[in-house]
């Protein structure tokens, strides 16, 4: 783990709260026309109960301890949501970072077992990196083929920004959903930060994409399911889904995605994709 690239990222998660929050957001005084949006670092500093040289030392990326009960006040102070606050803690004090090596580790048949018998529920398990690491059918037939994607093009927030077939899905709904994925792979970050794998990963997304390149430095973050979901299926039409995700007791680096059929008219289609994909399957 490389400790100054952990502290830089603290410094400019906590830079973009305090910009979002206004006084009165806070409960203080409104003090007339800012040159900047958002709270001064002393007004977190006295939120928080610390001291302003200390509070801006963290937003300067030095090397202090930081115990959790400042870290309370912090989030109270900035308002931190509960995700944000998993993220701040992450970063701030370390908790034991996610070991890279086990995205390696195949799928173990019982999982499989377990995507095959979702039916009309397309599912599938990503690994730490949000690669694609194996799927069902239906799954296929909506998000692939994956069979015969590189492992790249598996990757959901690659896919988000760069597959046509995902905006094309999506529609209306492709912002909302790349911004959730975005948030999603911040959090991810926050558990290998100067790992080479996710800095090369960041600096190809920042070149190839002006989406990626804007929404990055917010600083979102989030670790939850989408909830609902609507898919355009060029043969199926319009299909709504309930998305849920949790993560494998015995294998924590795997993260379970099932897509709910949200109405009959959902699983009606789903099962027609999947009939007819039988009929055109080689004998």
């Amino acid at each position: 783990m490389d400790d100054s690239v952990r502290l830089n990222e603290l410094a400019q998660f906590l830079k973009t709260r305090r910009a979002r929050l206004s006084p009165e957001q806070a409960g203080l005084p409104a003090s007339g026309r800012r040159r900047t949006p958002g709270l001064r670092r002393g007004e977190v500093a006295m939120l928080s109960g610390v001291s302003v040289d200390w509070y801006t030392w963290l937003e300067q990326a030095r090397p202090i301890q930081v115990s959790a009960q400042v870290l309370d006040c912090i989030s109270r102070a900035l308002q931190l949501d509960a995700d944000e606050r998993k993220h701040l803690f992450l970063l701030a004090i370390q908790q034991v970072p996610a070991d890279p090596s086990l995205d390696e580790n195949g799928i173990g048949g019982n999982l499989q077992s377990f995507l095959d018998k979702q039916g009309t529920s397309p599912a599938f398990i990503t690994d730490q990196r949000l690669i694609i690491r194996a799927w069902n059918k239906a799954a296929n037939l909506l998000y692939g083929p994956f069979e015969s994607m590189s492992e790249r093009e598996r990757n959901t927030i690659w896919r988000s920004f760069h597959l046509p077939g995902v905006r094309e899905l999506l529609k209306e709904n492709w912002e909302k959903h790349a911004r959730h994925r975005l948030a999603q792979f911040r959090a991810g970050y926050a558990k290998f930060p100067g790992d080479a794998w996710w800095l090369e990963m960041i600096d190809e997304l920042q070149r190839t994409s002006d989406e990626f390149r804007e929404w990055w430095p917010q600083h979102d973050v989030l670790n939850g399911p989408e909830g609902r979901k609507i898919n355009y299926h060029p043969k199926a039409g319009t299909l709504e889904f309930n998305q849920i995700s949790f993560i494998v007791s015995d294998s924590p680096h795997f993260t379970v995605t099932v897509n709910l059929p949200a109405d009959e008219q959902t699983v009606s289609k789903m099962e027609q994709l999947l009939l007819d994909s039988d009929a055109n399957a080689p004998s």
